[in-house]
């Protein structure tokens, strides 16, 4: 998979690194990660990582989110999707449907949707957005 050291190297730099959304932050579009996501403010749009997304009690979400890791304490409009473990918190309250392997629910978590245990969860590919743009895109995003 990786053709030399320094790649691998790069890889195990990248997954370990933590990304934070603070109190009062309001973030508009989709979020791309391979390391851990902790969520405290607000999002509108798509969360995905390889690695654990938080959400804190106070915090909303409003998009679907893919994770290998989830732990939610906020409020989440959407579908979430996780390929290893799910837990939610009492504060926690979902509107969407759940796919996960396995799942945690504590006492006093809402949920309100559909739920699949167990079954294969689709591989989480994120993608070099320049990339994998159109072509018009991409000149534009040279011209810059």
């Amino acid at each position: 998979m990786f053709n030399n050291k320094e790649e691998k190297k790069v890889a195990e730099e990248v997954s370990n690194s933590s990304n934070q959304i603070g109190k009062g932050t309001v973030l508009h579009g989709d979020i791309e990660t391979y390391g851990n996501l902790r969520v405290e403010g607000k999002v509108v749009g798509d969360i995905k990582t390889k690695s654990k997304i938080v959400v804190g009690h106070s915090s909303q979400v409003e998009g679907d989110i893919l994770a290998q890791n989830a732990e939610i304490s906020g409020e989440v409009k959407g579908t979430v999707e996780v390929t290893e473990l799910l837990i939610l918190k009492p504060s926690s309250v979902i509107h969407g449907d759940i796919v996960t392997n396995k799942l945690i629910v504590e006492s006093g978590a809402k949920f309100n949707g559909g739920c699949k245990m167990g079954a294969g969860v689709k591989e989480i590919k994120l993608g070099d957005t320049v990339k994998d743009a159109p072509k018009a895109v991409k000149e534009k995003a040279g011209a810059l």
